[in-house]
């Protein structure tokens, strides 16, 4: 999916220094669900990957509706955007290994080689951020809608 570096850039500019993110995710029941995550950037292929355990009701949902919808905010600096996209689950232990941050330990104490462990692969679909100036939230050009 080739999505606008521009784009990519822009929101790793948005959403930098904002530590965690609420992922959104849609239960079986139709119902939605929402978590922190620890905010990681958006890659050059216009996706965002976070770690999971394996076994938990956000990789449920996952399994069943891959839509998702990740919220940032920073209410000190105004700075609140919003990600919808389609979340993958992935068993990569080489990405996993790029990704790993010692601080993660506390979840996975096996570190990388933890079998709970899952990387979770948000391809960004659409972004758009809230403009004080504008007082509405504007859409961030240059994702793929079609995914």
């Amino acid at each position: 999916m080739a999505q606008s570096t521009d784009a990519v850039a822009r929101l790793n500019e948005l959403t930098k220094g904002i530590d965690y993110v609420m992922l959104t995710t849609v239960r079986t029941d139709g119902t939605l669900h929402s978590c922190p995550m620890a905010t990681q950037t958006a890659d050059a292929d216009g996706a965002i990957w976070f770690f999971s355990g394996n076994h938990s009701e956000k990789v449920e949902a996952i399994k069943t509706d891959q839509r998702v919808n990740l919220a940032y905010s920073d209410a000190a600096s105004q700075r609140y955007v919003s990600v919808t996209g389609n979340c993958e689950l992935v068993r990569d232990h080489v990405k996993a290994k790029e990704l790993w941050n010692p601080a993660y330990k506390a979840w996975f104490p096996k570190g990388i080689e933890d079998p709970n462990l899952i990387l979770l692969r948000v391809l960004i679909l659409e972004a758009e951020y809230w403009d004080a100036a504008q007082g509405h939230m504007v859409k961030l050009t240059g994702f793929s809608p079609q995914g």
